[in-house]
């Protein structure tokens, strides 16, 4: 017998990958604004800012990939239970 999921579950589904976008952009941005701050309390505009959204890109880009691996090896996991 095969497992059937909810009505509705790949529209929930949905939201984990919302906000995998919003974390991604979430890093970047706030590396960024302390890059800003640090530029601006010690007067090197702008090279903190710079150095912040790479570095901020980077580790978000690799927390996203991080994630979306552990979601795939999951998803592989669950269907490799529910085979017979």
């Amino acid at each position: 017998m095969r497992y059937r999921k909810a009505p509705g579950y790949e529209v929930g589904a949905g939201y984990k990958y919302v906000s995998l976008g919003l974390t991604f952009a979430g890093g970047i941005i706030l590396f960024m604004g302390l890059g800003y701050l640090l530029d601006r309390w010690i007067g090197t505009l702008p090279w903190f800012t710079l150095v912040g959204t790479i570095l901020g890109a980077v580790l978000s880009f690799v927390s996203v990939y991080r994630r979306l691996l552990a979601d795939e090896a999951r998803h592989k996991a669950e269907q490799d239970a529910g085979s017979p």
